[in-house]
């Protein structure tokens, strides 16, 4: 799904820019409570999808790409702890 992906990269760029004020690789990882914090803002994403508005206001992003990057981070988490 070469679109999706390229809103996904898109999504993904604009969160380096916006919290990697160090341009730290990977600081994505360094979220405190990352795990309650992705899934509450994916949930959010969807939910304004729900209410009828597609593109988030800040990053003019599609709320669903914003979503699967969240769902990502997540993804990835577990599956490092469950690699073993």
């Amino acid at each position: 799904p070469v679109l999706a992906l390229e809103e996904v990269a898109k999504v993904l760029t604009a969160g380096a820019m916006k919290y990697n004020e160090d341009y730290e690789e990977e600081n994505w990882r360094k979220v405190s409570n990352a795990t309650r914090r992705y899934f509450s803002a994916a949930q959010r994403h969807l939910a304004w999808v729900r209410k009828g508005q597609t593109h988030d206001q800040e990053t003019n992003l599609h709320h669903y790409a914003h979503a699967i990057t969240n769902l990502m981070f997540l993804l990835e988490k577990e599956l490092e702890i469950t690699k073993d």
